[in-house]
């Protein structure tokens, strides 16, 4: 269902009905409201779902990657996925600011080791430079990421593409 969910949100932002995700997911709209009581619980458990995912494809990355600098490349493709797709999130958890809180706390207390940890492996094989925090980095794409949403000629991952290139060490 989160899969299904993450899927509509995408195309149709947050507010998408319910019946369309139950379709997708193959299931009743009964068995989400069963899972998710509000529309608010359901876009919470997509995005942890998705932060989750995002953690765990770090490691996995730079495992199978050719270098340490492919495999923050690659994350960081995912990351602008991730936060290009978060349309109207912000607007549903705004009536809640203790959750959107805590949601934000989470987001960072799973992502910024990861992207901590791409970065040195980066840094130690001298494929980039290694004063950059990966608080500095994410909050860097997330900004690039941020005009994507009202424009659709605006090509952030282009513009996160020309950063992450700006951080490669001249041989």
């Amino acid at each position: 269902m989160l899969d299904a969910a993450a899927a509509i949100f995408v195309t149709s932002g947050v507010e998408a009905p319910l019946r369309d995700i139950a379709a997708k997911a193959g299931v009743g709209t009964a068995t989400i409201y069963r899972h998710f009581p509000t529309r608010a619980d359901l876009i919470i458990a997509v995005y942890r779902h998705q932060i989750e995912a995002l953690a765990e494809a770090g490691p996995a990355l730079l495992a199978s990657s050719a270098t340490p600098h492919a495999a923050l490349g690659r994350w960081i493709d995912l990351f602008v996925d991730f936060l290009v797709t978060k349309h109207g999130l912000a607007a549903v958890l705004q009536s809640d600011e203790a959750g959107f809180d805590a949601l934000h706390a989470y987001f960072l207390d799973r992502l910024v080791p990861v992207c901590g940890r791409l970065l040195e492996a980066a840094a130690a094989a001298g494929e980039i430079r290694s004063d950059l925090s990966a608080l500095e980095l994410m909050r860097g794409v997330g900004n690039l990421c941020i005009g994507s949403e009202n424009n659709p000629h605006y090509d952030a991952r282009r513009l996160v593409e020309l950063l992450i290139a700006g951080l490669r060490l001249p041989r």
